[in-house]
């Protein structure tokens, strides 16, 4: 028996095979689009708890160890121009990082040093609760380092102006360079420092070479030995968030009783 086969034939063999392997492709996307859901959820949520000070790098948290801890916080959507919270807006289901690429839910942001693009019109707001008050703030932070948009969190005192903490999770920065913004060393290193003047203007910034400590340089934490520019872009993107065109209204607002 032949085993030879025409052109046509050929052709139509390789398009069933693409055929059949599409649709169990797209089967698979389906059928595995909630998990992928929840699971983005959760990655999120554990930064958020990483940057709070209610989870350590270190721990092997399962699903519902995470969603526990989680349960202190609440997340509030907040109008980023007047600094409102908006109760009537979903947190649990709202997309801030979607709202910012959508030009209907978004505004093109000033020139600004961390290269920030584009503002959303609405941001969350993670609120850190004990015993019935708000004892921190965890904000979404994002801008451009040496390489690519780096994206975290950012935990901030009662006083609005006190670093508790940070989480930098998504990023192309160069490993063992500007990829450090992820070591826990570095990180623990903000905690203590504060992002405002007396006149309420951001001033942080990632020093080049060693800060002091908390206490004798409040405003400063250490550089990433050969990351300049990474260094840069973190300075520039947490006083973007923390100022007028991003969370300063509410930050604001927050400080002055009218959350």
């Amino acid at each position: 028996m032949s085993h030879n086969h025409g052109t046509a034939y050929t052709i139509w063999f390789s398009g069933a095979v693409c055929l059949v392997c599409s649709i169990f492709v797209c089967l698979s996307a389906v059928m595995l689009k909630d998990r992928q859901e929840v699971n983005r959820q959760l990655d999120k949520q554990k930064n958020v708890l990483l940057a709070a000070g209610l989870a350590r790098g270190d721990e092997e948290l399962s699903n519902a160890d995470v969603q526990q801890r989680f349960a202190s916080i609440r997340p509030v959507v907040v109008e980023l121009k007047t600094g409102r919270e908006l109760p009537d807006v979903d947190a649990s289901t709202f997309d801030m990082r979607g709202a910012q690429a959508d030009e209907a839910t978004s505004s093109r942001a000033p020139d600004n040093p961390a290269k920030v693009l584009r503002v959303p019109h609405n941001g969350i707001v993670y609120q850190v609760m004990e015993g019935g008050r708000t004892v921190k703030l965890v904000l979404p932070v994002s801008g451009k380092g040496l390489w690519s948009t780096l994206h975290g969190f950012l935990a901030i005192d009662a006083d609005t102006t006190t670093v508790k903490g940070v989480s930098f999770y998504e990023h192309s920065e160069t490993p063992g360079l500007g990829g450090e913004v992820e070591n826990p060393n570095w990180t623990a290193g903000w905690v203590g420092r504060r992002l405002f003047d007396d006149n309420w203007l951001p001033v942080f910034q990632v020093k080049k070479g060693t800060a002091g400590s908390a206490a004798e340089d409040p405003h400063h934490v250490d550089g990433l030995s050969g990351a300049t520019l990474t260094c840069k872009g973190v300075t520039a993107l947490v006083n973007f968030w923390i100022g007028e065109n991003g969370y300063g209204p509410y930050l604001k607002n927050f400080r002055e009783g009218g959350k």
